[in-house]
């Protein structure tokens, strides 16, 4: 098996005849976060498949936090990581809350960054702890404390936790867009729309994995 296989096939829709994930596949397809991709290798295991849709409509795109500081740590989580799956994605809601495509692209140097504000930086400061297992310091929860409430800072722990743990494990399968209900861009970043342009982003040199990979080789 070569190491670019795909490593767990994906339950075809045609297979699939509980109504709940079916609409739950339909609404991926449409407006993204998760797309399906992901989701059809979580259908192997229904419960897995609902659950996981439930924590994550509950964590990321609704609850007491708006999602698109939720959204920015989850990119952190996937430039770390390195799930280009993950990484190639884009929240609608988290875009209609304001968040612009030049907001994911310094993550990773979030604290001398002039994009993000106080709040945005304690958020991954919390996102960078949990992701790369540091220790926290006073100041760190200071921080959190002056930005965030208590059920803010449950809910945030959570989901970073939800989402490293998930992108951990796909970036293992050589899952890819557009092969599981292809023909819509839903929540898809600029430059990777179609199958098409996704092969064009993902070869060129300014793709954000390929410089982190020659950055990793320097």
């Amino acid at each position: 098996m070569s190491k670019d296989s795909q490593r767990i096939s994906y339950v075809k829709q045609a297979d699939i005849t509980d109504l709940e994930m079916i609409e739950e596949l339909e609404r991926c397809a449409r407006e993204g976060t998760p797309r399906p991709e992901s989701q059809a290798i979580r259908a192997h295991v229904p419960a897995i498949f609902k659950g996981f849709a439930n924590n994550w409509k509950d964590s990321f795109r609704d609850g007491v936090l708006d999602t698109a500081i939720k959204e920015l740590c989850r990119v952190y989580v996937s430039r770390s990581v390195k799930c280009e799956y993950c990484g190639n994605q884009r929240s609608v809601k988290a875009a209609a809350q304001g968040l612009a495509e030049d907001d994911y692209m310094d993550l990773l140097n979030f604290e001398k960054s002039s994009n993000y504000d106080e709040r945005q930086k304690a958020a991954l400061g919390y996102t960078e702890a949990i992701t790369w297992d540091l220790e926290t310091s006073d100041d760190l929860w200071d921080r959190l404390h002056k930005h965030f409430s208590e059920p803010e800072l449950v809910e945030l722990g959570y989901f970073i936790a939800l989402t490293m743990g998930q992108q951990r494990w796909l970036r293992t399968l050589n899952i890819e867009h557009h092969e599981v209900m292809s023909g819509t861009s839903a929540s898809m970043a600029p430059g990777f729309e179609d199958a098409d342009s996704l092969k064009t982003s993902k070869a060129s040199p300014e793709y954000w994995a390929n410089k982190e990979k020659k950055s990793s080789a320097a």
